[in-house]
């Protein structure tokens, strides 16, 4: 009796466990992408500066974007690529300091997220951010005072562009080495590097990128482990830098002390002309 109880037992978690794990593997992209809520326009957010405007990918899929161009020729424009929640609004604070100091600034999104259609992916992402830089092209603005801004979720589609275009420098905030690595740790139990559709996988291409590199990162980061931003600075080529706050948590990058530093990065290598290239493009992948 005692073997059939271990038995009947060990039946039922194997098939709560198999239940479990094809739950997390059919609705993985809930977990990974979280869009939630509509902006509204840009002055409702408190930046009447700003434009909406409809950025159109390759495939023929449109999301919305916020656009305000720099003041000046030869200024930075920070292209953000904002993390895996929420919508254009809840990231009105980072464009409002970048706006302050000067700099031109397009806040990017991505489809199903803030009322664009599609279902977001991978893939799809990488497509929006490519369709972002094209648009900020056809309105004159150089790649050399194009600075990526990319946060969590977005880091991965930052680093993406970075290895397919020449752009005067990038900033990750609490960046993580892939998708499947964050999920491994949340989800010890389960084949999370086996089942992941979306890897983002920062880690092999940072290296790639050929542009200044800006890691800001917390120490106390419960999503992101800042050792993952450790190992994507080691990864990378020079010139590169890294922000440790300590103390620090997975989404408070940007504030206090490190606004100043942020914003000087982007002034010291968006205001530059574009080295000479030293290296092969990278194919989108």
């Amino acid at each position: 009796m005692g073997i059939e109880l271990i038995v009947d037992a060990t039946l039922w978690l194997a098939a709560a466990w198999g239940g479990g794990v094809a739950g997390l593997f059919t609705f993985q992209r809930r977990l990974v992408f979280r869009p939630f809520g509509r902006p509204g326009p840009p002055a409702r957010a408190g930046l009447p500066e700003l434009v909406a405007v409809q950025v159109t990918a390759a495939d023929g899929v449109s999301s919305v974007a916020w656009w305000a161009p720099p003041p000046s020729p030869g200024r930075p424009t920070i292209v953000l690529f904002h993390g895996n929640a929420g919508h254009l609004g809840h990231r009105a604070g980072k464009a409002r300091v970048f706006l302050d100091a000067g700099m031109g600034v397009l806040l990017a999104s991505y489809r199903g997220f803030a009322g664009s259609p599609g279902k977001p992916t991978e893939q799809g992402l990488y497509a929006d951010g490519r369709a972002a830089l094209d648009w900020l092209e056809t309105r004159g603005v150089p790649a050399s005072n194009v600075v990526l801004h990319g946060e969590s979720l977005g880091s991965g589609v930052a680093v993406q562009m970075a290895t397919e275009r020449r752009v005067a420098a990038v900033v990750l905030e609490a960046p993580f080495t892939s998708v499947p690595d964050v999920g491994a740790r949340r989800y010890p139990i389960v084949p999370v590097r086996l089942l992941a559709r979306d890897r983002f996988d920062n880690l092999a291409k940072i290296g790639a990128i050929g542009a200044p590199l800006l890691i800001v990162h917390g120490t106390n980061d419960r999503i992101v482990p800042i050792a993952m931003g450790r190992r994507l600075l080691a990864a990378a080529a020079q010139p590169k830098e890294m922000i440790e706050i300590a103390g620090g948590r997975h989404c408070d990058c940007f504030e206090g002390d490190r606004i100043p530093r942020i914003l000087a990065f982007a002034e010291t290598w968006g205001t530059r002309p574009l080295p000479a290239v030293d290296r092969p493009p990278i194919l989108p992948r």
